[in-house]
């Protein structure tokens, strides 16, 4: 549901759709990951495309992109008088005794960890091994402080993650749904959005909101708009302000790029063109220009290529935000027409390569035992049917297999099941949805490409490389908290019966 923005051409507002069209074949060109793609002005949605099988109604994960949304529950707070910027952080947390505290953790108050000023670097572990793990509040506050607090930026999600338990301590419910109890149902947010959990319960409010990329474009206009929605005051406008405005530097090496160093406000980054962006890891942005009343949202998952996001945020500002008009274009129904055949028939980026290659035949059905190796694999099988193949291998914990589409994605399900589920360290217990393709980047290398597409997003990259007899393999991986144990290399030789 859209009780927020009213619909358009990009024309209507000063765009030709000529410059979106061409802004979206540049990020195709470029070879990224996208799934949605958004652009607001003037209150109007005049470009909503989503990239198959993601659809205007998935849920997506926003990894750090959801600290903005903690930004906005310390200013619901804030404004409802229950919290203030100067209030001390370990006050809220009276189970550990103050004498305890170092005094650079004792002296760290609510402001300086919105602004990522706190005495840490992160504290808290995804690892189940280490000590603190079932207690991420806790090691905040007992992991040997490196800095006084106040005093330099430096990104920690501990910080982000502390907030949002504050914010679930003062009002007894999770942060997201304090937030669509006072805000975000106003601004018809899906009622189903929720947030992965910590492994002590709390909300991971530094990387786990999942919400449609509508909804994130709702919560992003809510700053465009200082606060007032559809006439209504959700949020008030000095936090609003404070909040996108840069309060501390984040410039640790003086190169003074636009898109990094720009300085940091209330858990919101500031940009060039005196904007602002929410950005998570993957490409979730939303690039905001108040000047120019303009909104840009994307949700993707080009996790291991950190360069992504300066190639969307540079194309998005040249493409589009320097070239756009102050009042309306002359309608162009062709050009928008042609827009709107694109966004209709976008589709997830495959990997380059060949469907097909002489070695299919050769490796039908072949078994090859593999030696020792650190990924614990024991042996790999292709089988092929049509359009479609399938890698049967042993690994430490049993038999798996891996669909893929032959130069096409097929979706299936991950086989393992011990990855974490909506709480971290708790087994989901069924395996993730994902995308799988195979392409013959050389005659004799072939290329797994993995997506992740469940409420954890990812990529993974098997190659094989055949040679008479033998088997090489490498396989990386860019996904936090899993795949682990899907990264390194192996080989081996055909199987003699």
């Amino acid at each position: 549901m859209n009780t927020v923005f009213k619909t358009g051409t990009p024309e209507e507002v000063g765009i030709a759709s000529e410059d979106i069209q061409a802004f979206i074949e540049r990020l195709e060109e470029e070879g990224l990951y996208m799934h949605s793609v958004l652009v607001i002005r003037n209150g109007k949605l005049v470009t909503e495309g989503y990239y198959k099988p993601y659809t205007r109604e998935t849920k997506h994960r926003l990894y750090s992109a959801s600290k903005s949304f903690v930004s906005g529950a310390v200013g619901l707070l804030i404004d409802e008088g229950l919290l203030q910027l100067s209030d001390r952080v370990h006050t809220f947390f009276p189970e550990i005794p103050e004498k305890e505290l170092h005094p650079y953790i004792r002296e760290t108050t609510v402001e300086n960890l919105l602004t990522m000023s706190s005495p840490h670097t992160t504290t808290y572990s995804l690892c189940p091994e280490d000590a603190y793990f079932g207690r991420w509040a806790e090691s905040f506050f007992r992991t040997p402080p490196l800095r006084p607090a106040g005093t330099v930026f430096r990104y920690d999600t501990s910080a982000s993650y502390i907030l949002d338990v504050i914010v679930e301590r003062i009002t007894g419910k999770p942060f997201l749904e304090y937030m669509k109890e006072k805000m975000l149902r106003k601004l018809g947010f899906s009622e189903d959005a929720f947030c992965i959990e910590s492994p002590e319960g709390y909300a991971w409010g530094g990387s786990g909101v999942i919400c449609t990329p509508l909804d994130f474009a709702k919560y992003a206009y809510v700053f465009l708009r200082n606060g007032m929605v559809n006439g209504q005051r959700v949020l008030s406008e000095g936090y609003v302000k404070a909040a996108v405005s840069k309060q501390v530097s984040n410039d640790s090496f003086g190169y003074g790029r636009p898109f990094t160093n720009s300085g940091y406000g209330y858990q919101i980054w500031c940009m060039p063109e005196d904007g602002w962006a929410f950005n998570g890891m993957g490409c979730q942005l939303a690039y905001a220009i108040p000047e120019k009343d303009l909104l840009f949202v994307c949700t993707a998952c080009n996790n291991g290529r950190p360069e992504a996001e300066y190639f969307i945020f540079d194309a998005f500002l040249d493409g589009i935000a320097k070239r756009c008009k102050e009042k309306p274009l002359q309608e162009n129904r062709t050009a928008h027409t042609a827009l709107l055949r694109m966004l209709e028939n976008l589709k997830l980026h495959g990997p380059k390569g060949e469907a097909h290659s002489s070695w299919e035949e050769k490796i039908q059905g072949v078994t090859y035992v593999l030696d020792d190796n650190l990924m614990g694999w024991k042996w790999v099988r292709f089988e092929y049917d049509g359009e479609e193949g399938t890698l049967h291998y042993e690994n430490r914990r049993g038999r798996k297999k891996i669909c893929f589409g032959l130069g096409r994605y097929k979706e299936f399900t991950f086989p393992e099941t011990q990855y974490c589920g909506r709480r971290v360290g708790t087994p989901k217990g069924e395996g993730y949805r994902c995308l799988g393709t195979g392409v013959w980047v050389e005659e004799n290398r072939l290329l797994l490409r993995i997506n992740a597409i469940d409420d954890y997003l990812g990529n993974l990259g098997i190659t094989f490389g055949f040679k008479e007899a033998y088997v090489g393999i490498t396989a990386e991986k860019a996904a936090e908290g899993f795949w682990d144990d899907y990264k390194g290399f192996a080989g081996g030789i055909r199987e003699t019966l």
